[in-house]
């Protein structure tokens, strides 16, 4: 297989001596290209800690991770701001789309922040496959939650990543929208051939995941 994602005895302390907390405490673990996978743990276990590290936004304590044959954290700081910006699209369960910006200028503004073309024609695609083509000049403020959501997907998708990290996804949408959105990521990143890494408490949408990897007290456990 070929593996995209990879980490080496990664650790993450806080503190010292009696008061160290074991955020990510020596993880190893391998994720191959085009898989969706699940993280799952109770909260406070951990996950959101490692898909930080997973995504170059936090630094680990020790250990490596790798995307490709890239050891990210030996990339200078704006190195690696670019390499996150090319390799790895972001999905948070806050959304982040910028108010003042309508959806088409939210979805292409990290394109245009790493100064490239945008492919109008691919970008139209991964909108029309959202189910968004009608809200492209529509400000977020005018969207629902799940509207909000295949925004945020569709500027993930939009840079052509390699890796699509999504953090809590389906957080602030209800069940059924939420079960919407996974399907359309899912589909989203299997059509365009992007590997997802989603993070999430709820075990149904998990299920929907390739594989599944739990996380207990920093470390991975199955």
């Amino acid at each position: 297989m070929d593996v995209i994602l990879e980490t080496k005895n990664l650790c993450k302390y806080y503190g010292k001596g009696e008061n160290q907390v074991k955020a990510i405490d020596n993880t190893s673990m391998q994720i191959n290209r085009g898989e969706f996978i699940a993280i799952v743990g109770k909260s406070g276990s951990g996950k959101s800690t490692l898909l930080n590290m997973l995504g170059g936004l936090d630094k680990p304590t020790r250990g490596s991770v790798f995307i490709g044959d890239k050891e990210i954290f030996t990339l200078k700081e704006k190195e690696l701001a670019v390499f996150r910006r090319r390799k790895i699209g972001f999905i948070f369960q806050a959304y982040n789309l910028i108010s003042s910006l309508n959806v088409w200028e939210n979805i292409v503004l990290p394109i245009g922040l790493d100064e490239s073309q945008v492919d109008t024609r691919f970008v139209g695609d991964i909108v029309r496959t959202l189910g968004i083509k009608d809200k492209i000049k529509n400000l977020p403020n005018t969207l629902s939650g799940g509207q909000q959501q295949r925004v945020a997907i569709a500027r993930a998708l939009a840079s052509k990543p390699d890796i699509i990290l999504a953090d809590e996804p389906t957080g602030n949408l209800d069940s059924k929208t939420g079960d919407e959105v996974i399907s359309l990521l899912k589909m989203s990143a299997k059509k365009y051939g992007q590997t997802l890494v989603m993070i999430t408490h709820d075990a149904e949408i998990a299920q929907m995941a390739e594989r599944i990897i739990v996380i207990e007290d920093g470390k991975v456990v199955r």
